[in-house]
């Protein structure tokens, strides 16, 4: 019976990270799986209820709207992990040189990143998007500069804490080189929290980029991505609830899953929060 609690316990708080890799792999290998062409335009089937030949239906062009959902996800979710990896290799490396010389240098860039992260990410997002013009790109580049700060915060404060403790200064004493001081015993330290915050923070950022789409600041027709697709159903929304509610049960379920696979790791790594 113990080691039966044991395996549920172990499966019930596993199974959130492994539906999180598996979601993400079934998002990568959609095209394989788009019965149509998520681009073609069929006048004549507009409109159309969900059905054996049209699982989701169809939308106000008559394209299919399960072949448009998957290859939302690709834009979407894919626009997400671009995201993530950008500011992962900005932010981190910065934040622990930061930490780690100090001085000047630190109280400057840290002004830096307090003049960014002294305002909601929506409106950084935004008012970047609004500047810089609609496009996926600008979209890009505007969610990067609202998240990396909190990287870079992350990284330093994980730096500042372990640096001054005995294990570090014995290395320091013993002549390790800075590269390895920080590879060996500063890095493996930053990884579990930026790793936890990264699976958190991944919701947020599809949010982020589902917004920016809806207000017409993302992706544009006929590019097929989630928040776009909710922009361009609202007029049907009476008529063909569907059109809707599809996408937003698709942003809804990632946002969802991501925050599931944060909170395993987060216990996994004990970081507190």
């Amino acid at each position: 019976m113990k080691i039966i609690k044991q395996m549920y316990w172990m499966c019930s708080r596993q199974l959130p990270f492994i539906l999180f890799l598996a979601y993400l792999l079934a998002i990568v290998t959609a095209p394989l799986f788009t019965p149509h062409d998520p681009l073609e335009i069929n006048m004549n089937e507009r409109l159309l209820e969900p059905s054996v030949e049209h699982l989701f239906g169809t939308d106000h062009l008559g394209r299919d709207l399960f072949s448009r959902i998957l290859a939302g996800g690709q834009v979407t979710v894919g626009t997400g992990l671009l995201v993530l990896i950008i500011v992962l290799l900005s932010g981190v490396p910065l934040g622990m040189m930061s930490g780690f010389i100090g001085g000047r240098f630190d109280r400057y860039f840290m002004r830096i990143i307090d003049s960014f992260m002294a305002f909601p990410d929506f409106i950084i997002a935004i008012v970047l998007s609004g500047i810089l013009g609609p496009g996926m790109l600008n979209l890009i580049f505007a969610i990067v500069v609202t998240k990396w700060g909190s990287y870079v915060r992350l990284a330093r404060s994980t730096v500042l804490s372990e640096k001054e403790k005995d294990y570090v200064l014995m290395a320091v004493v013993n002549g390790l080189s800075t590269f390895k001081l920080i590879r060996k015993h500063l890095l493996p330290h930053v990884v579990g929290n930026v790793f936890v915050l990264a699976t958190l923070d991944f919701g947020k950022i599809i949010l982020l980029i589902a917004s920016l789409s809806y207000i017409g600041l993302g992706a544009q027709p006929p590019t097929p991505e989630w928040g776009a697709m909710l922009n361009e159903s609202t007029p049907y929304f009476h008529s063909s609830p569907y059109l809707m509610v599809i996408p937003g049960i698709a942003i809804m379920s990632t946002v969802l899953i991501s925050n599931l696979a944060g909170d395993v790791l987060r216990d996994r790594f004990d970081v507190k929060g």
